[in-house]
Formats: C-alpha cells, structure tokens, sequence
C-alpha cells in the first residue's frame, strides 16, 4: 500500500516537471555566456589565490545570476491571455486581432515581456511587447491578421519571453490559447454591367412581399408602435378600427446562386476563382438588399437577406472543398437536383467550374449557367 501511494507520488511529481519543462525555458544571452566565463574565471582566482576581495565578488555574480533567474521567472508567473478574433475574415484583407494581457500576480509587476503567437508549431513575431504591466491590471494589444487562402487558422499557444532583469537569460513560457479563426474567399470587384444583367434578368420572377414601396400590399389592424401616418382613414372610418396601410416592396427579386463543387484537381484553381466569383457576388446582391438563397454542393443555406445571412453564406463558401469526380449519379445530383420543383428558388444562377465530357449533360433547371468558359472570362482579373 506504501509503495503504491509513493509511486503514484513520484508519478504526480515527474508529471508537474514534464508540464513546467514544456512550458518552460531558459537560453543564455551572449552577454549571459560571457557573464558566466567571467564568474568562472573569478572563482578559479579566488581557490588560486585565496584572497577574500575575489570571494567576495564572486559571490556578488553568483547572487546576480541567481537573482535574475528569480525575477524573469517572476515576470512571466501568473499572466493570463485572451484572444478577441473576428467570427468571419476575408482573405487577401488585413484584420485586426486583440489581445488581452492580464497580470494576476497580487503585488508584483511583470516588465519587458515579449509576445508570439504560436501556429504550426512556429512563433510568429507579431511585434507584441509589454513594457511594464502592474500588478492586477489587464492591458489590450492589438495586430493586423493577413490571411491569404480560405478555410480555418488554428493560432495554437502564445509563447512570452522576457530578458528581465539583466539580459543574462532569455526566460520563454508557453500559454495555452487556442483560437480558430475562420477564413472567407476574398471579395473582388465584379462587372457592373454582369450584375445588371442579371438583376434585369430575374425581373420576371419577382414575388410580392412586404416592404417599403408605393403599391398596396395589405390592410390591417393598427398596432401599438405602427406609424400613426400610415393609417388609412378611409377604411378605419368605415369599419371604426384604427387600420393600417402595408406597403408592397419595390424590389421581390429573388436570387438562388448554386455552385457545384465537383472538379477534378487539374481545374483547382478554376475552383477556387469560381468560389470568389460566387463570394464577389452575393457581396454586391446582398448590399442592394435582395433576397438571396446560396446553394454549396448538398449545403443549402436558405432564403434570407441582410448581413446575418450574408455571414452565413460566405461561412459556407469558406468551408466548402471541392469534390473528385465519380462516376455515380451524385454528381448529377449535386449540381441539379437542389434546384427541381422549387418554386421558392426565383432567379437562378448556376455556377459550374467543370463539366464532364464523357457523360451526357444533365438538363439544369437554371435561368443562368454560368460555365468554365464564361467564369474565366468574369474572374481574369483576380
């Protein structure tokens, strides 16, 4: 039973070392090794020689070297970190990540902390430095954040390091912070006069719905909040209840934009153009307020409108991989059958980086199929 409880212990024990290695290290500076040699050389004079002055001074460097062991140690012992990141950041444009710095320590400042961010088992020098941050206080640095591909960035740890006091050591402590940010295709400028072509295009397929506009959409019953000038008279006077005039919306153009994923690998970078196209797109839809329905492979993110929706579809574009081709009637599926029997879609954009020439097209039930030829044509700029 003894010997059970000291294992576990000396277990415990080896463990908590491990941890404080990993999280833990010190180097010396060039000025450090040149410190120690020096001290080594004092003491090899003071056993020669025997004279108390060099024993003293010795024991004068010693002290320093053991001192600065204890502050650097001190500096870092007892941060807190959080990292403030975007839900959503587009790539090929600079965001700007914040992170909170907090000493927890109850009396002691922390000085000349130097911060990294950890991703791929790599620091990354973001130009973080904490000059002197008292005792429970927080402190917020801020960096830009380019990222260049779509998809997600794990930032793994934060790694601090000080020289504090003397410079003899550098004392490095790793902090566990994890953080996913996620990264969307980059939103690039599109052909004005593309846009109003389709725009005009889906005129034809317009529903009524309620909205700002001069046409009569319905009449009801008044409610506490309605604007008292959108009351018609005509109708409250003949039934004595206060009615309320709706309004039909000038614009019911609804836009449904499919992508399929599937293309071989020699048509990746035709894939990830036309990812951007679709991205560029829904950009320049969403901010003329249209409603709008983005279908990604079997991903579907419904019809809606407003920035809310616009997150959401471009989070899908972001997480979307393309697909090997096969010879299964998925593929079909895949690029039409999101699109039968649905009366919701309205105008309907098809986007198609590759098609297969060794099958029969499927007929797509689409106003628009947008081909490698034509997306070629509308992404040569990106």
């Amino acid at each position: 039973m003894t010997n059970s409880f000291s294992q576990t212990r000396i277990a415990r024990i080896a463990s908590r070392l491990r941890r404080l290695a990993t999280r833990r290290s010190i180097r010396l500076t060039s000025e450090g090794t040149r410190f120690l040699l020096l001290t080594l050389g004092i003491g090899m004079a003071a056993i020669n020689t025997g004279n108390n002055l060099f024993y003293l001074l010795l024991a004068m460097m010693l002290s320093l070297v053991v001192i600065s062991g204890l502050l650097s140690e001190q500096c870092l012992r007892g941060l807190a970190f959080h990292r403030h990141v975007p839900d959503l950041v587009m790539a090929n444009d600079p965001t700007t990540v914040t992170l909170s710095v907090t000493n927890r320590h109850a009396h002691l400042p922390s000085f000349s902390v130097k911060l990294f961010d950890v991703a791929g088992g790599q620091d990354l020098d973001r130009g973080l430095f904490v000059g002197h941050l008292p005792a429970q206080r927080s402190l917020l640095l801020s960096y830009p954040l380019l990222a260049s591909t779509r998809g997600w960035i794990r930032l793994e740890c934060i790694r601090a390091e000080t020289l504090f006091p003397f410079g003899l050591f550098r004392k490095r402590a790793l902090y566990q912070v994890h953080a996913d940010i996620l990264v969307g295709p980059p939103i690039k400028p599109l052909s004005l006069r593309f846009v109003d072509e389709l725009v005009s295009e889906g005129q034809g397929l317009s529903l009524p719905r309620r909205g700002h506009g001069t046409q009569l959409y319905n009449l009801r019953l008044y409610q506490p909040g309605d604007d008292s000038r959108a009351i018609h008279w005509m109708t409250t006077a003949r039934t004595s209840q206060l009615i309320v005039r709706e309004t039909e919306a000038e614009d019911q153009r609804r836009i449904t934009i499919l992508l399929s994923t599937v293309a071989p690998e020699d048509r990746n970078f035709l894939f990830e153009h036309s990812v951007t196209l679709v991205a560029s797109l829904l950009w320049q839809l969403s901010h003329r307020s249209y409603p709008l329905r983005l279908i990604v492979g079997r991903e579907d993110s419904g019809l809606g409108s407003g920035s809310d929706h616009l997150l959401a579809m471009l989070r899908l574009l972001a997480l979307c991989e393309r697909r090997q081709p096969g010879r299964s009637a998925d593929d079909a599926a895949d690029q039409v059958g999101a699109l039968s029997h649905d009366a919701e879609r309205g105008y309907t954009v098809v986007v198609m980086p590759w098609v297969d020439p060794d099958r029969p097209a499927a007929p797509v039930a689409a106003d628009r199929v947008l081909h490698a030829a034509q997306i070629e044509e509308l992404t040569h700029a990106f």
